[in-house]
């Protein structure tokens, strides 16, 4: 089995081999990410990360506590009000 290989042109361009494109779902427009990690570089497609990261990302303390059934409609109500009030 070969390893996909690049050259690099004179602007400091790449082709990305047809089956490393299919592996990441890559096309015309997409966004690569790179950066280094452990003497290596990692490519990867822009945006994709798994549900843990994104988890971490948007609770780094934690996730907060969640709000009860009657609590959730009871907020849903006062919005509609809100929403909805004449004069």
């Amino acid at each position: 089995m070969s390893i996909p290989q690049s050259k690099v042109t004179a602007q400091g361009q790449i082709s990305v081999p047809a089956e490393v494109r299919k592996k990441l779902g890559i096309g015309p427009g997409s966004v690569l990410e790179w950066h280094e990690q452990d003497g290596s570089v990692v490519v990867r497609r822009a945006g994709r990360f798994s549900s843990s990261e994104v988890h971490q990302a948007l609770f780094p303390q934690g996730a907060p506590k969640g709000k009860s059934v009657p609590d959730v409609k009871a907020g849903i109500r006062a919005a509609m009000r809100r929403r909805h009030a004449r004069g």
